[in-house]
């Protein structure tokens, strides 16, 4: 079986480590305790991982965080992942920080990245795993906040919770997604 997991973040190094780019960063770090690297491939870096006779397509979309449609449906169609295998792991302002929720599908809650991407497959029915970055800022602060990098505070609890996204990535492909929210969601 295979699954496309994308983790959606902006490309170039003054995005690294942002709140956004928090799909990228999980991706990662899930990706290094595989041992496997990204190859910089048609619309994003992709990586492959084995997980329990499951094929993991890790996907950071190179097309900038507004147009990750283009890049999730590419893959979807070249790697020939069924939508219901579809995992976008995205950032939250609306929960608070290090807050997992894994859902079916839903909106995009004013999410440009998610907009896109449900504008492109032409459907809301795909799986996402919502990461909580919280809301601490000023009325008109938005962009900022989110394309800026996290307290020390947040630093220091992060490790733990990208760890637990990365377990929800593997739970996801291995048990399912109900099983899996079931499981996560409430931790």
């Amino acid at each position: 079986m295979k699954y496309l997991v994308a983790g959606l973040g902006n490309i170039g190094p003054e995005y690294a480590h942002t709140r956004h780019n928090i799909g990228f960063d999980i991706l990662d770090a899930l990706a290094g305790a595989s041992n496997i690297s990204f190859k910089d491939r048609r619309y994003g870096f992709v990586g492959e991982m084995k997980y329990r006779a499951r094929t993991y397509i890790l996907l950071k979309p190179s097309t900038f965080m507004n147009l990750s449609g283009n890049a999730v449906r590419y893959w979807l169609r070249k790697e020939k992942v069924p939508l219901e295998n579809l995992l976008v792991v995205v950032d939250d302002i609306a929960l608070p920080f290090g807050t997992l929720r894994l859902r079916a599908g839903g909106g995009d809650a004013g999410h440009n990245g998610l907009n896109h991407i449900q504008t492109i497959l032409g459907t809301t029915g795909y799986a996402r795993l919502r990461f909580g970055i919280g809301n601490d800022y000023y009325p008109g602060q938005q962009v900022d906040y989110v394309l800026s990098g996290w307290t020390g505070e947040q630093e220091k609890a992060l490790p733990g919770r990208i760890e637990m996204a990365g377990e929800i990535i593997k739970s996801f492909g291995a048990i399912g997604l109900e099983r899996t929210m079931n499981e996560y969601n409430n931790k």
